[in-house]
């Protein structure tokens, strides 16, 4: 049995390794950074860059298309997830985060940290720490159980 209820470790193989192949073709293919908040701004004309508007939405909205197309021929089945307001407070706060981080979590921790980026590799630290401290005080409440 996995470590986690739910947990499925060649799924968690699988799915790191597609992140990884999706990263390294952005970098191949567009020659951009795959850091999904910076092609998010982009996309709704918040922030600026090289990339596409059009490409860029197409980007953000194949995200969750994808995982949900994924979730459907996999489980059969839609993926559920956490009430509506927990999901909007989770946005805000992790929108934030990457504004005060200049980065998330897939330009730092997917495509910085693989070229050996001093400052992503600490804010991936830093948003690995504050991930197991959110879980735990999550579970220490029993949110979601």
């Amino acid at each position: 049995m996995a470590a986690f209820p739910g947990a499925d470790p060649v799924g968690g193989l699988l799915g790191g390794l597609l992140i990884g192949l999706a990263g390294a073709l952005m970098l191949l293919g567009a020659g951009r950074i795959a850091g999904v908040s910076g092609i998010f701004a982009r996309a709704t004309g918040i922030g600026t860059g090289s990339m596409d508007r059009t490409a860029a939405w197409a980007f953000v909205l194949g995200l969750p298309l994808g995982a949900l197309l994924l979730g459907l021929a996999v489980a059969k089945e839609p993926p559920s997830f956490f009430d509506w307001p927990y999901l909007v407070v989770a946005g805000l706060l992790v929108g934030f985060g990457t504004r005060l981080g200049n980065g998330c979590t897939s330009g730092h921790g997917v495509c910085g940290v693989s070229r050996l980026s001093g400052r992503s590799i600490v804010a991936t630290l830093t948003f690995m720490a504050a991930g197991i401290a959110t879980v735990a005080l999550m579970n220490m409440m029993g949110v979601g159980q």
